[in-house]
């Protein structure tokens, strides 16, 4: 349901960017003899001509429709070109468009805040930009205007054709107008010469809305098509929203829009001025009541989003009619072909741009034999996603299974699938200064273990699907025992073998030995002095804060003072002198996701580094039987008296 923003403390100007015709314009650029033609741009060609998805203006004006098949588009216009999706993989491939898309948004972000709604269409904040201009070079001279410009539409003034330009010339050079208006003027001006930028490196044109909100800028932005702006300014809102259907307007275009007209009798926006806020949340709930309220008075608080690339990667198809999937195999062969193609648009993603997705999410539309009208949806499955096409593959199948049971609901039915999709979402940015694990696991001596990519590069092959990348942090650096010192000797005699049969030794209490394997510590800590140096360069010395703890909780069991001394000569694993930059990473950092992926020896190792250690008991406890004459009760075993008394 939607909620009500805050409203910002200052006026903004914000424009939204809508590119006319989009596929159109590509295939035109692509082929120049299709210019000022009738054209449409067509997907799954294999039916009734394909459904077409973008039509030009002069096909429009002879009634051809996005509604339309090709075979019905060529009826109502013998001339039109219909022009083919490129196919990949069996479905339509827009990385063409995309591409195209993302020229124009490079251009648009010039000059202010952009967000990247959809392939064709973006959201500008200009607010900064507009002020900068109204300090250094406000509009003061109507002939000085751009041209472009002057053409702009603007909401409440007289719609005099002959005089339009003249007009509009005046209203932005207005020397008496407010500071908002003077605001969207700069705007306006602004918005024409990204517009002009855009026409020129890239041959599309666009059409744009600017006005002091999201919501009235994508409004009034296809008002005036194609290659045309249109602005809002504050004393038009009103008048604007009166005679706007309810159902035009963003989020009221499904149920909640039906609700306000089947229960409230509210045919346009501006109906909704007759009722109070208190109505409306009465009605609707706090949130939505109050989002209502504001709506009809062309507030919203929503603001741009600097976000230049996409929030999610999605890839689907959709079987209609007799086309539908009817059993597992079939499924499973368009899944796995829907999966390689969203492996290698988040590994490029990964790859270019440094981020990462987190979840793996699968969508289906599925009905069930002799039940046509069934009210049950496919419920969407969600899993965390493992990076590598196969990887996705299986899990993306896994999610499809547990959806299919729970829509059968036990029943033994057949079913048939008429669209299918599977998503990447929750992007982030990969954290600086981040690597993959196996960069530490591999040695210098391993000839045959892969490369692997330092902090400042990331894996090229989608089947590369094992890397973790794990962040430096600050640690306690590991210092030479006290015998040690003593003794004179050099705190270097100390190989990183040794201290890592210490801490095995240790672990292997907690858990039991599987023939033929080691721990990872094996991995993590080589003998060979080769390694101890390159380790020591990389700032990858042993310290671990989770291992520590679980040493530290054996040493308490010990009740002799040279013993406790060499506990701790056990822990000094290649430590560096006091103040140097030292390595190690956070247990509460650890993915257990990844975990769970690992060999059963070395998962068990990591879990007892996740899981904290048993403190031990150090309160004083009554037994039966006499006390110690120390007062305390033995470390060894709580049931018996000390040893010492």
């Amino acid at each position: 349901m939607p909620v009500a923003r805050p409203e910002p403390q200052e006026p903004r100007v914000i424009a939204h960017v809508d590119m006319d015709c989009f596929y159109v314009q590509v295939e035109q650029r692509r082929n120049p003899a299709l210019r000022g033609q009738p054209t449409a741009v067509v997907q799954y060609n294999d039916w009734k001509g394909g459904g077409l998805i973008a039509v030009s203006y002069e096909a429009r004006g002879f009634g051809v429709k996005r509604s339309m098949r090709g075979d019905e588009a060529k009826r109502v216009c013998p001339g039109i070109n219909l022009v083919q999706v490129p196919v990949a993989r069996g479905k339509a491939d827009l990385n063409l468009y995309r591409s195209a898309g993302s020229e124009v948004v490079a251009i648009l972000a010039s000059k202010g805040k952009c967000e990247r709604a959809s392939i064709d269409e973006v959201y500008l904040d200009l607010t900064d930009a507009a002020k900068e201009m109204l300090l250094q070079a406000p509009p003061d001279s109507p002939e000085e205007i751009l041209i472009e410009a002057a053409k702009s539409n603007i909401l409440g003034l007289p719609s005099d054709a002959s005089e339009k330009e003249k007009i509009v010339r005046a209203w932005l050079c207005r020397p008496d107008a407010d500071s908002e208006d003077k605001l969207l003027a700069c705007g306006a001006i602004i918005v024409a010469q990204l517009r002009v930028r855009v026409l020129e490196e890239t041959q599309f044109t666009c059409s744009a809305g600017i006005a002091h909100n999201k919501m009235l800028a994508k409004l009034v932005s296809g008002m005036h098509k194609p290659a045309q702006q249109t602005v809002v300014p504050s004393s038009s809102v009103q008048d604007f929203l009166a005679s706007l259907p309810v159902k035009k307007m963003k989020q009221l275009g499904g149920k909640l829009g039906s609700s306000l007209q089947d229960d409230l009798g509210v045919e346009t926006i501006g109906d909704l001025l007759s009722f109070t806020e208190e109505k409306l949340q009465e009605q609707y709930g706090v949130n939505t009541g109050t989002w209502l309220w504001k709506i009809a008075r062309g507030i919203s608080g929503e603001e741009v989003e600097d976000r230049l690339l996409p929030k999610s990667h999605g890839c689907g198809k959709t079987f209609p009619g007799p086309k539908a999937l009817k059993n597992s195999a079939s499924v499973k062969g368009w899944l796995d072909q829907l999966c390689e193609e969203l492996s290698e648009r988040i590994q490029s993603d990964l790859n270019q741009n440094k981020r990462i997705a987190q979840t793996l999410t699968l969508h289906a539309r599925v009905s069930k034999e002799n039940e046509r009208d069934s009210v049950k949806k496919f419920p969407s499955k969600s899993c965390p996603l493992r990076y590598g096409t196969w990887k996705i593959q299986e899990d993306a199948m896994k999610l499809f299974e547990s959806g299919l049971h729970d829509f059968l609901e036990y029943q033994n039915t057949g079913w048939s699938i008429t669209s299918l999709s599977v998503t990447a979402s929750k992007i982030f940015d990969i954290p600086s200064g981040t690597s993959s694990i196996l960069r530490y696991v591999k040695g210098p001596s391993s000839a045959s273990s892969p490369a692997i990519p330092d902090s400042s590069s990331v894996p090229e092959d989608p089947s590369l699907d094992n890397n973790v990348y794990v962040t430096p942090s600050n640690e306690e650096q590991c210092e030479p025992s006290t015998s040690e010192k003593e003794d004179g000797k050099k705190y270097s005699a100390i190989s990183a073998k040794q201290c890592s049969a210490n801490e095995a030794k240790r672990i292997s209490k907690k858990f039991p030995e599987v023939k033929g394997t080691s721990s990872i510590l094996k991995f993590l800590s080589r003998g060979q002095s080769a390694l101890h140096e390159k380790r020591k360069s990389d700032g990858l010395i042993c310290s671990h804060p989770g291992l520590e703890s679980s040493l530290e909780a054996s040493r308490a069991e010990e009740h002799n003072a040279s013993a406790q001394g060499a506990d701790r000569s056990s822990t000094n694993c290649g430590a560096e002198p006091s103040g140097s930059n030292a390595w190690m990473f956070n247990v509460e950092d650890i993915d257990p996701a990844v975990v769970e992926e690992l060999p059963p020896e070395i998962r068990r190792e990591i879990q007892g580094w996740i899981r904290p250690p048993k403190q031990p008991n150090t309160k004083r406890r009554e037994f039966p039987g006499r006390k110690c004459s120390c007062r305390h009760v033995c470390d060894l075993c709580c049931r018996h008296v000390c040893d010492l008394c």
